[in-house]
């Protein structure tokens, strides 16, 4: 079976990967910046292993053998699932396997930003670490006693909640379907970011949550709060954002996602002082390979055999 793995590898992923070649499963690692590479793999391909450059109308269409659009991760927003639907294209995605990566990483900007890290390591790394502004004294926050607004309660926020807890955090959490089991206090949207010190963002791009955050939803939250988004960059006005962060409306955010991948440089949000930046890599660890590729390959079997397809999304 051919399979396109469109990302970029590095040699302990490329030779994990080629050990699924005894199973059956021949795999084309293509980067996302190989187009024309990757347009030539696609025309023999069975299954796209997909992770961030999107999956348009025209990549399924040049792609006449494909059966499976694998999702490596859980959002499929960036996947043309008309035209998936159109040919009988199945969609699947891998709900959880990156859950305890970007659980991390969500409470490592949480802790970033309150922190000022970014601040501090480009003054340590020019010598001034050690002449700080005095005035800075009171810009630097603990976690500890602060109250977290966690938006959405999928398997992310339920290995955040946890942590928070322990730390000693007041939890909060807002989803659209009761959640019994959860470790902390429901509340409806508007409230949540009227209490919290800190807001998580843990839900889908669609139709509905884009935008969800904008310039009314950042008034609604406490002056000099903390904004932490690792789900989508669509779920945030960004140009509301840049203003509420510079007039101080926010205090910091911790962004891993942004409106438009590659974010540009001149992203206005790169010129501020009181914001944590990653390029999307909150999923980016050995941990999610061994989950996601485990499981993307049971998918594969599983179509190969004419078995029910795991996770999948239409």
């Amino acid at each position: 079976m051919k399979i396109v793995l469109h990302y970029a590898a590095g040699p302990g992923l490329s030779a994990q990967l080629a050990g699924f070649a005894g199973a059956g499963l021949q795999i084309a690692i293509c980067p996302e910046s190989d187009d024309a590479g990757f347009a030539a793999a696609m025309r023999d391909a069975e299954v796209l292993w997909h992770v961030l450059k999107p999956c348009t109308a025209a990549v399924i269409e040049g792609a006449p053998k494909l059966r499976l659009i694998q999702k490596i991760g859980t959002g499929v927003n960036t996947i043309d699932l008309a035209a998936a639907a159109a040919r009988s294209i199945a969609v699947c995605n891998l709900p959880g396997t990156n859950a305890p990566a970007v659980a991390e990483m969500a409470l490592l900007l949480m802790l970033a930003a309150l922190r000022r890290l970014p601040l501090l390591d480009r003054a340590t790394r020019a010598g001034d670490g050690w002449r700080l502004d005095p005035a800075l004294q009171d810009s630097f926050h603990e976690l500890g006693g602060k109250t977290v607004g966690l938006v959405g309660y999928g398997a992310i926020p339920q290995a955040l909640a946890p942590v928070l807890r322990a730390l000693g955090c007041r939890v909060l959490f807002t989803a659209r379907t009761e959640k019994p089991e959860a470790l902390g206090e429901w509340r409806a949207l508007p409230a949540l970011l009227e209490q919290s010190d800190v807001v998580s963002l843990h839900v889908p791009l669609t139709p509905e949550t884009a935008n969800i955050i904008d310039a009314a939803a950042l008034a609604r939250m406490k002056r000099g709060a903390v904004l932490v988004n690792t789900a989508r960059g669509g779920l945030v006005d960004q140009a509301a954002l840049v203003a509420a962060l510079t007039t101080g409306q926010l205090g910091a955010a911790g962004l891993d996602v942004f409106a438009a991948e590659p974010a540009a440089v001149d992203n206005p949000l790169f010129a501020l002082p009181n914001v944590a930046l990653a390029p999307h890599v909150g999923w980016l660890t050995t941990g999610t390979f061994d989950r996601s590729f485990a499981l993307a390959a049971e998918n594969c079997h599983r179509l190969r055999d004419g078995r029910p397809l795991l996770h999948r999304v239409q």
